[in-house]
């Protein structure tokens, strides 16, 4: 992103500790003005051979104030309602696994199919399990805990009746420019988070959440580290992927990946709601 202020030149920097004749200096100050000139229309155009396809109003992006964290959480929650409004049931295969402090290979794996159907019933399946019982265990904790949030996820949603919200910076995620947030829970809650949240500077969609619980989970973890993934799937925004990790008493550090292997849309419960309408 070009700074707020006018490019600074360590050739003006120079000019400033030095002593020239009126003549030179005022040459000097035209050299070091052209030079500006030059330099912004180049990146103005390295911007917009970036952005290229979004057109004039991601032109009109960059060059424009940044929002406010207010305006930023609006308009992430409008996305974010807008995006609800268009989820569809679905099935989701999802592949965890465990590692130990050697990450190389996993200490369990766990298949699960979990199933979804607006507005926020969650079931899950554990299709398969091997390694360390203890894979199998935390799994189904995690996808237990996923489904009561689903009921009521008002208590966990990123608003400010759960969080402040402090503007850090704009950068670059997955060729996407996004706003990174630091995220202050209101409350001592294990279902909180405090760390950062990266939001399309475009579309206003979550890209990434990491930070730690604002309250332990658990006596036998320590030092938790969450990190959640969104993307595209069918035209909804879904948590694609995560990493949790933690240093687990008498166990040492662990880390737990989840990624979505295959999706699988279902259009029955739609189809059932369309005749209870006559439609």
């Amino acid at each position: 992103m070009p700074p707020d202020g006018p490019i600074q030149s360590p050739l003006a920097d120079t000019l400033d500790r030095r002593s020239f004749t009126s003549h030179n200096l005022n040459g000097m100050e035209r050299s070091v003005r052209i030079m500006r000139t030059r330099l912004g229309r180049l990146i103005f155009l390295h911007f917009a051979g970036v952005l290229g396809v979004t057109g004039l109003a991601s032109a009109a992006h960059v060059e424009g104030p940044v929002p406010s964290a207010e305006s930023i959480i609006a308009h992430m929650m409008q996305a974010r309602s807008e995006n609800r409004a268009r989820l569809r049931p679905y099935s989701v295969t999802r592949d965890y696994r465990l590692f130990g402090k050697e990450q190389q290979t996993a200490r369990s794996e766990v298949i699960a199919r979990v199933t979804f159907d607006p507005p926020g019933i969650k079931q899950f399946v554990i299709q398969q399990a091997s390694g360390m019982g203890l894979g199998e265990r935390i799994v189904r904790q995690m996808l237990e805990h996923e489904t009561e949030i689903g009921k009521n996820n008002s208590t966990t949603d990123l608003s400010p009746v759960n969080y402040e919200f402090r503007y850090l910076r704009e950068e670059e995620l997955d060729g996407r420019s996004c706003y990174v947030l630091e995220i202050v829970p209101r409350r001592k809650d294990k279902t909180l988070l405090r760390g950062h949240i990266w939001v399309d500077a475009i579309t206003y969609l979550l890209h990434r959440t990491e930070g730690e619980p604002a309250r332990s989970p658990s006596w036998w973890l320590k030092d938790a580290r969450v990190v959640l993934v969104y993307s595209d799937v069918g035209g909804m925004w879904l948590q694609t992927s995560s990493e949790s990790s933690a240093e687990v008493r008498f166990l040492g550090h662990h880390t737990m990946l989840s990624r979505d292997v295959e999706y699988t849309m279902s259009t029955l419960a739609a189809s059932t709601g369309a005749a209870a309408l006559g439609q």
